[in-house]
């Protein structure tokens, strides 16, 4: 469903430490997410909602992230640019689907999603 909040990022310096406070507070389980470059563990929140707890780069300070349902990233990024907030070019994660990460007007930043299990990585 467009604009449902579909994935949440959780960055943590210490991702055991984070994973037991997340997991003892609402019950959550964590598996890694394999493929991924750096350490990232997933949770499922509902069937079409989950989380993620990742090891940030040093030079990442953005916080804490959503990501939001969207048809059609693309579409999507072009609406979010022509509203004058920011959107990059949309990834893939392969057999899942595309996102794009963007800024509000504020410089607020947020993910858009769209589920794409044809998604693969492009070839060069």
């Amino acid at each position: 469903m467009p604009g449902q909040m579909v994935h949440l990022e959780i960055p943590a310096g210490d991702t055991a430490k984070a994973t037991e406070f997340w997991g003892g507070l609402f019950g959550w389980k964590w598996q890694a997410f394999e493929g991924s470059p750096s350490e990232y563990l997933m949770t499922r929140f509902s069937e079409t909602t989950g989380g993620a707890i990742y090891k940030p780069d040093p030079s990442d300070k953005r916080g804490t992230r959503v990501y939001f349902d969207v048809d059609d990233v693309n579409a999507g990024a072009a609406r979010v640019k022509q509203l004058g907030g920011e959107a990059g070019e949309a990834m893939p994660v392969p057999g899942m689907g595309w996102f794009s990460i963007c800024k509000d007007t504020e410089g607020n930043e947020f993910g858009l999603w769209q589920n794409d299990e044809s998604a693969t990585m492009p070839t060069a």
